[in-house]
């Protein structure tokens, strides 16, 4: 079992929680994520590291309540515990010295970017982040992301803040003013990881982009994961998470993400409907 130390709101339906884990935050490193259960007949679902504090033992998850597993962790208050936590899994973000790095976050993805940017920052890379939502109040971890980049771009669907567009806009924009990047990292929902790739291919600009969203089991074993990156069937889990965006074939990921919307959809709306049967 495993206790929530502490749990936050940041924004409609976007919760941050601390947890006592201390083998994971011992081992902890940017870019790896964990496999969690909230209940005993939960089902896995994985949740890229944060943050993590070795001496506290605890590890820091955001997440979206977006489906039946994320709503009933999302209602887990301080003190509750979760059933099991696997981690930290995956292989860790390959930090180098490169010298001018993009940091690109989408949505929810600024969590998992947090980490990064810090880690490239850490070793003295100059480091340019760029954090986007679809709307203002969307926005998450600004002054985070601040703190650990050298400068910081934002951008909302709907130009409630900063640029009005994607995040890929401002990608485009920065390149095209003369910023050379020496690597860029994409981490949101699949469209922008697709949108960013396409961006920086015809600049030549080497991409990374973290693949955790597809991911099932985590450990190689069920097969959800299957990616195809440089025409070769890959595991994201196992082998990932992150790639290089211009081999991934992003028209087949989403398709395969999209394979159980309907299904997802029906399990929502049971869960839903069976929480107002008890408030009546």
């Amino acid at each position: 079992m495993y206790k929530i130390v502490s749990k936050t709101e940041l924004a409609p339906k976007i919760k941050r929680i601390e947890i006592h884990a201390p083998d994971i935050a011992n081992k902890a490193q940017a870019g790896q994520f964990v496999i969690l259960r909230v209940n005993k007949v939960g089902e896995r679902i994985p949740l890229t590291l944060v943050d993590w504090d070795k001496e506290k033992g605890t590890i820091t998850l955001i997440f979206l309540e977006i489906g039946v597993s994320t709503e009933k962790l999302g209602a887990l208050e301080a003190g509750a515990v979760i059933s099991d936590i696997a981690g930290p899994l995956g292989n860790p973000t390959e930090i180098k010295h490169y010298g001018t790095v993009c940091v690109v976050g989408g949505g929810v993805g600024t969590a998992s970017a947090f980490p990064i940017a810090r880690a490239f920052k850490q070793i003295g890379n100059k480091v340019i982040s760029i954090i986007g939502a679809r709307t203002a109040n969307l926005l998450i971890l600004e002054e985070d992301m601040k703190k650990v980049s050298d400068e910081v771009y934002i951008s909302t669907d709907d130009g409630t803040k900063g640029h009005k567009g994607f995040v890929s806009d401002v990608v485009k924009m920065l390149i095209d003013k003369g910023y050379a990047f020496d690597r860029v990292y994409a981490i949101g929902p699949t469209v922008m990881m697709r949108a960013v790739a396409n961006t920086t291919k015809p600049y030549n600009v080497r991409t990374i982009v973290s693949l955790n969203p597809i991911m099932v089991d985590g450990m190689g074993m069920c097969g959800a994961c299957r990616v195809t990156v440089a025409g070769k069937t890959r595991f994201a889990c196992v082998e990932g998470p992150e790639f290089d965006a211009h081999e991934v074939d992003f028209g087949e990921l989403l398709k395969r993400q999209m394979a159980y919307t309907t299904e997802e959809k029906l399990a929502l709306q049971r869960l839903q409907e069976r929480r107002c049967s008890c408030h009546e």
